[in-house]
């Protein structure tokens, strides 16, 4: 390593443990991802949950992995089920969220 390299990695390692000034635009974005992370956590969970579920339907149903076609059937709808109730879902947890978390961000931007 030379000298410069040594001081861009020095320079990396002082800005990783160097406490950063939380500005306004800083603390209103963590505010946000708190508000819609939860949401974005559970639709993307019941989402593979549904597909895979739906996808063991198609699976049975096909006869790919069993002789059951009624069981292939109603795991299909159960996924289609839980596909079906997971954008409503999203949107009521993000509302919950935005709520939550309403008056803090638009205070911040307001004494922008």
């Amino acid at each position: 390593m030379n000298d410069s390299e040594k001081q861009a990695y020095i320079e990396r390692m002082k800005s990783k443990y160097v406490k950063k000034d939380n500005s306004k635009l800083e603390q209103i974005r963590e505010l946000d991802r708190r508000a819609t992370l939860p949401a974005v956590i559970t639709a993307y969970t019941l989402g593979v949950i549904g597909a895979l579920v739906f996808g063991a339907g198609m699976c049975f149903a096909m006869k790919v992995i069993g002789d059951s076609v009624a069981l292939g059937v109603i795991l299909g709808i159960a996924g289609i089920c839980v596909i079906s109730v997971n954008y409503p879902l999203y949107r009521k947890k993000l509302e919950k969220g935005k709520k939550k978390y309403e008056k803090e961000i638009l205070s911040l931007i307001d004494g922008m």
